[in-house]
């Protein structure tokens, strides 16, 4: 079955048949699918009334586990957003209901976010959506493919993920 990358590519190498362009065989498959993942995400949160952002947010602090809590820089360090962003992304979660701030016991100046629990509520559900989306997406691999693919993309993902600093 043809797809638009394999079009993309035999024109590339009708018209610069000096040039490898085998790279483009994966890497815009990659990102091809990271766009139609975008749009799948954001129709599950769409669903469940949040934004990406929402979703990254309130998912982190359901990730910690029982109280559903983090300080605002451990969501800094798994949002990757700048200590700015983060705040104004706090205080529309709070006003939205959905988190709240607690005076840190361990550091009298700081402040910890935990997940209210309709934040949790929609966190759950929000999630449950998208898995729905994921796995409609997978559905056309087999469970040994999918591992296979996850391992593949592990080893090109892994050193990104894994820079000091």
């Amino acid at each position: 079955m043809e797809d638009e990358v394999d079009r993309l590519v035999a024109a590339w190498r009708r018209e610069r048949p000096d040039l490898d362009v085998e790279p483009l065989e994966v890497l815009s498959r990659v990102s091809r699918l990271a766009r139609h993942l975008d749009r799948a995400r954001r129709l599950a949160f769409a669903e469940h009334g949040l934004e990406p952002w929402e979703f990254d947010v309130l998912t982190s602090l359901r990730r910690a586990g029982a109280p559903y809590q983090l300080s605002p820089g451990q969501l800094l360090t798994q949002t990757l957003v700048t200590s700015g962003t983060m705040t104004n992304r706090i205080d529309r979660l709070a006003k939205k209901g959905l988190v709240e701030r607690l005076p840190d016991p361990n550091d009298r100046r700081g402040v910890l976010v935990r997940l209210t629990v309709e934040g949790q509520d929609r966190a759950d559900r929000s999630l449950a959506g998208l898995l729905d989306q994921e796995r409609a997406i997978l559905s056309r691999l087999s469970h040994g493919e999918r591992g296979e693919l996850a391992g593949l993309l592990r080893q090109l993902t892994a050193p990104f993920d894994n820079i000091p600093g």
